[in-house]
């Protein structure tokens, strides 16, 4: 239960204490400062516990953004205030100053903004939510109120809370086919005590059918894949519009939202191998291919906004002529739809996978990947050459976690570290670039099971160490994660192919698909500043250099057949240790709630 404390002069008719019950606060009054003191103090510390002023006017889901949001320690919105345990001390701190200084009298003025004015003195770190329409004010003078009450009236706030849960950035297709309707489910949900986690599962659930029904191999099974597939994508924005609605934010949710996107494609990406497998077509290489793309490709997302969301002097040309360009209508939904968001790439796979074949779906889905990869990745390169930017030690940090290196790339970063210095800006992404190209290039191009690729992968430990040997603040150095990224899951997806053997691609498949939640698992770790992945972790899946030369070397001492078998064992063994340790950071009480506002995956 959370207590809410009403200070100041109570207003005949005011609905300031039904509204605060009506959000789950238990409403407890004081006559003056000394007794809000005494009753804050009175309150567990484990509760969230907030100062509300008894005039306040407003609506309600003001006082909901404002009181309720479960990310923050500390919130605030006129004549609130509000602090969860993280909190507390601030809270009681501030309070104490306020009460020595006013002596315990009545309180005239609000109490609730002198704690915030106050917090603020001290540095505390106060989220004040974005209001808009919405009015929240403790009037000064009946005249005030009544106008208040008047603007009150003028606004819809169900229509505002409505339009808020929809993500404010997203594709054409989840603007206007999916979320003119999904809100309307995201409030059913809500008013039958639906959470947001519930509706992720639904929506995995869902994903998982079709993808079986994909499986079927049939036309029926194709067609019933597709829709299930929209269904499911449905569910997805219906759980952030669930969570944005009823501000059900937490650490289990933030986990799988984190992943169950990328498990829902990618097991869809398995069941439409499986289904052509059954028609007598072969597409494992396709749907794997798939995989590494859409997974470099957010890779390079990643690293490119670690690697500058805080830098200084962070301005470019580039920059302003797409700012220009967001300022135009029609601009704005052509560049966002170009980039294949999930929106578009699954209405995409879903209608090719009911009307054609999967081979077709998948040809489909790496020109439009492939396309969408190279259109981002050159604005940002050319963002990057042209932008005069300082990049802090923490970014350099992300874009070293999101790198992967294990003991043997960063035995070699030590060893090197002093000669890397002497290297010019543009050697370290390039010589990430060439050992990857490297070592897959010698894997395609020799015959399985020969020593060359064994050689290449040593060079690419090399390589890849003297890559991280200094600090990542070059102009592109971002670009390191996803060479890296690309040259790992590329090695893994030429040898199963050139193994030549009935499930080698689909033990590949899962092998790059536990390797890719573990990377995508670093990457919100790092967004919600909680560090890296445990450095016990990286080293007991050997870091992208060590999987890789244990990949060459499994393909030049075994048959193909136990080849297939190793790389199965291996993905089985990479899925349990990453998935234990992400399971038990996720849930844990100290993991962040984080959820994914930014851009549309």
């Amino acid at each position: 239960m959370s207590t809410a404390i009403l200070t100041g002069q109570p207003v005949p008719g005011s609905s300031i204490e039904g509204d605060l019950r009506s959000l789950g606060f238990d409403v407890r009054v004081a006559a003056d400062a000394a007794e809000a003191e005494t009753l804050l103090a009175g309150v567990p510390g484990e509760e969230r516990v907030a100062l509300v002023d008894a005039r306040f006017v407003g609506h309600v889901h003001a006082l909901r953004l404002g009181l309720t949001d479960p990310r923050f320690p500390l919130a605030a919105i006129p004549g609130a205030v509000t602090a969860q345990p993280a909190g507390r001390q601030a809270l009681t701190r501030a309070m104490a100053r306020e009460n020595s200084a006013g002596g315990g009298t009545t309180l005239v003025d609000s109490l609730a903004d002198r704690i915030l004015t106050a917090l603020d003195a001290d540095g505390a770190d106060v989220h004040r939510p974005e209001l808009g329409s919405l009015v929240a004010t403790v009037p000064a003078d009946p005249q005030a109120r009544n106008e208040a009450r008047q603007a009150v009236a003028d606004v819809d706030d169900e229509a505002v809370r409505l339009k808020s849960a929809v993500k404010s950035r997203d594709g054409f297709f989840t603007t206007y086919c999916i979320s003119p309707y999904s809100r309307y489910i995201a409030r059913w949900c809500a008013r039958r005590g639906l959470t947001p986690n519930q509706v992720t599962t639904a929506s995995l659930l869902t994903a998982l059918i079709a993808a079986g029904c994909a499986a079927t191999g049939t036309r029926g099974g194709f067609v019933a894949a597709g829709v299930l597939l929209i269904a499911s994508f449905v569910l997805d924005c219906t759980d952030g519009q669930l969570a944005r609605y009823s501000l059900q934010y937490s650490t289990l949710g933030a986990w799988l939202d984190a992943t169950f996107d990328r498990a829902k494609e990618y097991a869809y990406y398995a069941g439409l191998a499986l289904g052509a497998a059954r028609g007598g077509d072969d597409v494992w290489a396709l749907a794997l291919g798939a995989m590494v793309l859409q997974t470099c490709r957010h890779v390079v997302d990643f690293s490119f906004n670690e690697a500058n969301h805080d830098a200084t002097a962070n301005t470019s040309p580039t920059a302003a002529l797409s700012d220009k360009l967001d300022s135009v209508g029609w601009t704005v939904w052509v560049r966002r739809m170009i980039v294949l968001p999930i929106g578009e790439r699954w209405a995409m796979i879903a209608v090719l996978t009911a009307a054609t074949t999967p081979r077709i779906t998948f040809y489909a889905l790496l020109i439009g990947c492939a396309f969408a990869a190279t259109y981002t990745t050159a604005g940002r390169v050319l963002r990057s050459l042209t932008r005069k930017a300082r990049r802090t030690d923490r970014a350099a940090g992300a874009l070293a976690d999101l790198a992967d290196s294990g003991p043997l790339a960063q035995g070699v970063a030590e060893a090197l570290k002093k000669p890397a210095r002497r290297l010019p800006g543009f050697a370290t992404p390039a010589v990430a670039l060439l050992g990857g190209v490297a070592v897959v290039a010698v894997a395609a191009i020799t015959g399985f099971g020969g020593p060359w690729p064994i050689v290449a992968a040593l060079a690419y430990a090399l390589t890849s160490g003297l890559a991280v040997a200094r600090p990542l603040k070059g102009a592109l150095d971002w670009l390191v994660p996803p060479f890296l990224r690309a040259a790992e899951y590329g090695t893994v997806l030429v040898l199963a192919a050139r193994a030549d053997v009935n499930g080698a691609l689909p033990a590949a498949f899962g092998l790059v698909g536990a390797v890719a939640y573990h990377h995508y698992d670093t990457v919100y770790r790092i967004r919600g500043n909680a560090g890296a992945p445990p450095a016990w972790l990286v080293r007991s899946i050997g870091g992208h250099e060590g999987r890789t030369l244990l990949v060459t070397v499994l393909a030049a001492l075994l048959t193909a057949s136990q080849f297939t078998v190793a790389l199965t064992a291996l993905a089985v063994a990479v899925a349990l240790v990453v998935l234990v340790e992400s399971i038990r950071f996720w849930v844990s009480a100290g993991a962040p709630a984080v959820h994914d506002e930014g851009e549309p995956a």
